[in-house]
């Protein structure tokens, strides 16, 4: 059966949005991470005790989680933290990101595969950045700037 009607698209609030985009970098960022279990050579490097060129150590071990656990955190926290924090940390953590994203490509001689899922993280940060800078304000001087919705809400 075809209708003829429109889909209803309704607006997802900055918070949801946010949220999914934290989600989606999550599993990208693990899942690069497990991948990368599969490459020549990479697991001998791990039981040899180095990933890459760090040797594995306690102090090793707790900023690879830090570094998984900040953007988990972000997930729960878009949808928690008021409106100005979630702006704020997610323009933050989002900045801080995009180079730490962007250096773990440096040196690998795997370009494709650190190219796309790099590329694929960055892309997701700056969705992240411009969402959380573009964040609309509630506050509109003009009724009419609202949009046709806001008319028959009013009423």
């Amino acid at each position: 059966m075809t209708s003829s009607a429109p889909l209803d698209d309704p607006q997802i609030p900055v918070k949801i949005q946010l949220a999914a985009a934290w989600t989606s970098f999550m599993f990208l960022y693990l899942y690069v991470d497990h991948l990368v279990l599969y490459k020549p050579g990479h697991l001998q490097r791990i039981l040899e005790g180095y990933v890459w060129e760090f040797e594995v150590s306690q102090s090793f071990l707790v900023m690879a989680f830090t570094s998984v656990a900040i953007p988990a955190f972000m997930i729960l926290a878009s949808l928690i933290l008021s409106a100005p924090a979630v702006r704020i940390t997610s323009l933050v953590v989002g900045l801080v990101y995009i180079p730490y994203s962007a250096v773990n490509a440096a040196g690998e001689s795997w370009t494709i595969f650190f190219g796309l899922s790099i590329g694929l993280e960055l892309l997701l940060l700056i969705f992240i950045l411009r969402t959380a800078w573009t964040w609309p304000r509630s506050g509109v001087a003009d009724p009419g700037l609202r949009g046709p919705t806001s008319a028959v809400r009013s009423r």
